[in-house]
């Protein structure tokens, strides 16, 4: 079955105003969607980042696909190897890893690849999960994702979400998630506030909700020191704590340390970074994502590695919407080693979303497998169109946390170790 037309359409949706290390997210997220066509008149979808010089490398590597069999992922993979050569595509977020010719292909073939796994689902009649091994669960539980955040962009008004910048707010905020979409363990994006009042936040969440696992994200800010700290001012409180500090050879020091495991995305963003992870004992959770580990098929090869040697698996999460949340829940249903709920931003996009509606839904704070062939969504046109639109209007074409930080705050540092 061969590829006769690929379309690349970069989308635009609001997107509030939540705080991190790298600063605050902008009025706008940007995505792309990548719809593939076969010889055959089957259609696949997948879904990636927006960052033009991302979507550049998309759209490059789309030509380079036309005419190659959608069942033979070698030949696309090299496709696309072929198609970036010797580029590499960074984030102005640093949220993700290092950048690295390997990393810059893999996230751009991962669209391609989940579009394809979707047409051989269609094909066959079976959901993409099936493809991937089959089901080890029925529902993939999915954790409250908080964030601190202003009450609403500088000049707009109030969003529904509000304000969180103490522990009271981010115990209301947890509470709307918690209560709206039944979450059953709790994730705080740090990194924004002095680290020890950031700990009095994750003890506010666990007397408000003493039955619900929590973890802390502070994207390696802190200091080999502070993470010890903080690690230890928090025993018996964390589920796991998240990429406190930079670096395998930081990591590997706090865990020695720490009396909780240690998780990353940050520090593990190839398989090349694995045995030395893996030597120095440096992670114990590693929170995979098929946008930039290549697709589902080598997530799912990396957690098996990972299993192989002890490490458990989340699933790591950037703003985006319902086809990366359709692939998430198809690989993290075929994983066994994910025994951690995933991360999903899904909430803060407050019902905007390019899929129609009816497919996804949360249920006790996870989402069932969609039973439909292939993803089991549909692309909903008109809002596509719409989010099109948004893009072409915005005027933001890449990500930039920190830019946006310094329009309010203009001696807003990245620096790490910030604590």
């Amino acid at each position: 079955m061969l590829i006769r037309e690929i379309t690349v359409t970069p989308v635009a949706f609001r997107d509030p105003p939540l705080l991190n290390a790298a600063g605050v997210h902008q009025p706008w997220a940007l995505r792309t969607v990548v719809e593939v066509v076969t010889d055959e008149g089957l259609t696949g979808l997948g879904e990636t980042y927006g960052d033009l010089d991302h979507l550049d490398e998309v759209r490059r590597a789309a030509t380079a696909l036309l005419g190659l069999d959608v069942y033979r992922h070698n030949d696309l993979y090299a496709a696309v190897a072929r198609s970036v050569g010797d580029a590499v595509v960074t984030d102005r977020h640093g949220l993700i890893g290092a950048a690295t010719r390997e990393k810059t292909v893999d996230r751009v073939f991962s669209p391609f690849e989940v579009a394809c796994l979707d047409i051989k689902g269609k094909a066959a009649g079976r959901p993409v999960v099936d493809l991937l091994g089959g089901r080890v669960r029925d529902a993939v539980p999915y954790s409250a994702y908080l964030f601190y955040k202003w009450a609403g962009h500088p000049g707009e008004a109030e969003d529904e979400f509000g304000a969180a910048l103490d522990p009271e707010g981010l115990v209301e905020q947890a509470r709307l998630f918690v209560d709206r979409y039944g979450f059953r363990s709790i994730k705080l994006k740090g990194g924004v506030l002095p680290p020890m009042e950031e700990a009095d936040g994750i003890r506010a969440l666990r007397d408000a909700f003493p039955g619900h696992p929590l973890r802390l994200d502070p994207n390696a800010v802190w200091s080999v020191e502070t993470s010890i700290e903080v690690g230890r001012a928090l025993d018996g409180v964390l589920e796991y704590l998240e990429d406190p500090t930079e670096g395998i050879d930081g990591m590997a020091r706090v865990a020695a340390e720490a009396p909780m495991p240690l998780a990353t995305n940050m520090c593990v963003v190839t398989p090349g970074h694995l045995p030395p992870a893996i030597e120095r004992r440096a992670i114990g959770v590693l929170l995979i994502d098929h946008h930039y580990w290549g697709g589902l098929l080598r997530s799912s090869h990396i957690a098996t590695l990972c299993a192989a040697f002890g490490i458990e698996l989340s699933m790591h999460s950037n703003s985006h919407l319902g086809i990366s949340l359709a692939a998430m829940t198809h690989l993290a249903a075929a994983t066994p080693a994910i025994t951690h709920a995933c991360d999903t931003h899904t909430p803060w996009q407050a019902g905007q979303d390019v899929v129609a509606p009816g497919a996804l839904r949360f249920v006790d704070g996870a989402v069932p497998v969609p039973d439909g062939p292939g993803l089991g969504v549909e692309l909903d046109r008109d809002a596509l169109a719409v989010m099109n639109e948004q893009y072409e209007k915005c005027g933001i074409r890449a990500r930039d946390d920190a830019t946006y930080m310094r329009t309010f705050e203009p001696s807003f540092s990245t620096r790490r170790p910030r604590w």
